[in-house]
């Protein structure tokens, strides 16, 4: 397939572009910053584009048979956070300008304000205080795109994330905010990548939100 990565320089975005690669696709990376790829490959495209414009996203996504979005921004308790909602606006904009219909998106476990209630202590108490700001917008653009009616996505919601490589572990999944029974409150970031590519020729989370472990 022809992919376009939002947030390709990031960390979670590397390990999905090198995967990506390795499993024969093409891929466009999109970048504020293309001195932060490292990669070289024949079938990688890096490209320079802003996140929050239609008109800057238009181009790379030409010609891709999808979209995946590891976009990712800092916690702002005073002033919020905003990014994931305001570059949405732009992402579907330029996806349909392009027609492109396919969107795999990454959020986060406990994106719902209410839904870290079983939660450990030291999340519900701690870490959950400290990243609202980002799970309020996460939460917020996923509302926004259940009211995408003419675009096929995916919103895949992993727990927190540890700078590794994939495993062979099988996936756990949930229709829901977190996974039942999961052990533990981290997952490879390469897990998370090679989740997100599964999911673009897969149909059983289309318009869903769905989270996501490892074994």
């Amino acid at each position: 397939m022809k992919i376009a990565v939002l947030g390709a320089s990031g960390q979670t975005g590397q390990y999905l572009v090198q995967q990506a690669l390795q499993g024969g696709h093409t891929v466009t990376a999109v970048v504020r910053d293309p001195g932060k790829i490292t990669e070289s490959h024949e079938n990688l495209k890096v490209v320079q584009a802003d996140v929050f414009s239609a008109d800057s996203l238009r181009t790379p996504f030409q010609d891709q048979d999808a979209v995946v979005s590891c976009l990712g921004f800092p916690p702002s308790p005073w002033w919020g956070v905003t990014g994931y909602t305001r570059s949405l606006g732009a992402v579907l904009s330029a996806m349909r300008d392009a027609r492109v219909g396919r969107l795999v998106a990454m959020t986060s476990w406990y994106t719902q304000p209410d839904s870290g209630a079983g939660a450990p202590l030291v999340v519900r108490y701690v870490l959950l205080p400290l990243i609202r700001s980002v799970l309020t917008d996460m939460f917020h653009m996923e509302t926004a795109l259940q009211g995408v009616h003419d675009l096929d996505w995916t919103v895949v919601r992993p727990p927190g994330l540890q700078n590794l490589p994939a495993s062979e572990k099988a996936f756990l999944t949930h229709e829901g905010y977190s996974v039942p029974g999961a052990v533990g409150l981290h997952v490879a970031r390469g897990d998370v990548a090679r989740f997100l590519l599964s999911q673009l020729d897969a149909d059983a989370w289309l318009k869903k939100g769905v989270a996501m472990h490892t074994k």
